[in-house]
C-alpha cells in the first residue's frame, strides 16, 4: 500500500532538474588530467573503478571497465568526471575539433586572474587558442587547449556586470 501512495505522488508532481552535478570528459591519461585540473584550481574528490554489466546498462556500452576521477570546483557546486576507458576501447576523438563543431565542446571556468592562470597552465602544456580579449569591460575571456587538447574556456569578471545583464538587456 505504501508504494501505491508513493507512486501516486510521483504521478501528480512534475519532475524538475535540481542542479547540474557534473560534466564527463574522457581522457587517455587520468593522472595528467588530474594534475592539469588541480593546477586550474579544482580538487580531486575521489577516484574509483566503474565496471561491470550494470554500468554498461547505463551507458549502452555493455560490459565496461572505466577508471574515473571526480574533480570539484572550489565552491563545491560543480564537478568534472574524468574517465579513462579500459574496455571497451574509445572509438572516437573530438578533442581537436574547432569551437563551431556540433556537440559537447568546452567547459568554461570563472577565474580571478586570467593572465597568471594562463601563464601557470602553459607550463603544463596549455596553449591559448586565439587571444585573451576584453568583452565590453565585463569579462576578459579566452579559450585554451589544455591537457590532451581539451578545450577549456576561462572568464575573468572585470566589474559587477555579468553575462546575465547582457542577455537581459538585449
Amino acid at each position: 500500500m505504501g508504494n501505491e501512495i508513493n507512486n501516486e505522488k510521483h504521478k501528480m508532481t512534475k519532475s524538475k532538474v535540481l542542479q547540474m552535478h557534473n560534466v564527463g570528459i574522457v581522457v587517455e591519461s587520468l593522472d595528467n588530467a588530474i594534475s592539469f585540473f588541480t593546477e586550474l584550481g579544482l580538487k580531486l574528490e575521489g577516484r574509483a573503478m566503474v565496471e561491470g554489466e550494470w554500468a554498461g546498462r547505463v551507458t549502452g556500452l555493455g560490459n565496461q571497465s572505466v577508471e574515473i576521477a571526480m574533480m570539484v570546483t572550489p565552491d563545491g557546486h560543480s564537478r568534472l568526471e574524468l574517465s579513462r576507458f579500459l574496455t571497451p576501447a574509445t572509438i572516437s576523438d573530438h578533442r581537436t575539433a574547432p569551437v563551431n563543431s556540433l556537440g559537447y565542446l568546452r567547459v568554461m571556468f570563472a577565474v580571478d586572474n586570467i593572465d597568471e592562470l594562463v601563464a601557470r597552465l602553459s607550463k603544463h602544456g596549455a596553449e591559448v587558442v586565439g587571444e585573451i580579449v576584453n568583452y565590453e569591460n565585463i569579462y576578459r575571456l579566452c579559450y585554451i587547449r589544455g591537457t590532451e587538447g581539451l578545450l577549456i574556456g576561462l572568464a575573468e569578471q572585470l566589474g559587477n556586470k555579468t553575462a546575465t545583464d547582457i542577455v537581459e538587456n538585449s
